[in-house]
């Protein structure tokens, strides 16, 4: 599962880049605000990489759950 974490966190990465570099400075309007457009890209990101973290640690939280039972024995 590391292994498929790092890959996920380096392809976030790879997508914020090629936001920052590609995207101009082109604006959007929030409420009574502009925000650039690459910035709500980097927020949306990052939202995306920490739901992934959350998910991550959820997983490994269960799986030492999972391990510190005992298994049940058959009755058969």
């Amino acid at each position: 599962m590391t292994r498929k974490l790092i890959s996920a966190m380096i392809a976030f990465a790879v997508l914020a880049l090629m936001a920052g570099w590609t995207l101009g400075d082109t604006a959007v309007v929030v409420g009574n605000s502009s925000v650039e457009l690459r910035v709500a890209v980097w927020i949306l990101l990052g939202g995306f990489a920490l739901k992934t973290l959350i998910a991550w640690g959820r997983y490994r939280a269960e799986g030492s759950d999972d391990a510190d039972r005992e298994p049940k024995d058959d009755p058969e």
